[in-house]
């Protein structure tokens, strides 16, 4: 079960899906159960890491640009789509390299890896075990 808090137009809500199967999703806000289809069936999603990754630009002799994939003032992991966090690997300060697990996320009943994008230091580390988090969410920053 999903639990979720939202806030529309200034109110409160508690949303907990109990179930998703196919374009049904059994679900209760502030304690009242509905019943909710959708256009089309939830798919499956494949274990994913998107990453926002700013490269670096330095000059080169000449005044040509030579561009680096090392990180520059932040390269931020974020998740790929809604989830709770199951166990975060890295602390502030640790190395870690590039394609290896920051964080574990479970979505849509499944775990997924998300993997650092560059290899570099954690300068922050986002959230905590059994935090929820939406598509997008930067999660580790790694510099």
């Amino acid at each position: 079960m999903k639990n979720y808090k939202l806030k529309i137009n200034g109110n409160d809500y508690a949303v907990d899906i109990n179930e998703v199967e196919g374009q049904e999703i059994k679900l209760s806000v502030n304690g009242k159960d509905y019943v909710v289809t959708v256009d089309q069936a939830i798919k499956q999603q494949k274990r994913t890491v998107v990453t926002q990754k700013a490269a670096q630009v330095t000059p080169a002799a000449g005044g040509a640009v030579q561009k680096s994939n090392a990180p520059a003032a932040g390269s931020k992991v974020t998740t790929p789509l809604p989830g709770t966090i199951l166990d975060v690997f890295v602390n502030v300060g640790d190395a870690v390299k590039e394609g290896q697990t920051v964080v574990l996320l479970e979505a849509m009943k499944m775990e997924n890896n998300i993997e650092a994008d560059c290899s570099g230091t954690v300068k922050e580390v986002k959230v905590r075990k059994g935090d929820s988090v939406l598509e997008g969410d930067v999660l580790v920053i790694i510099g």
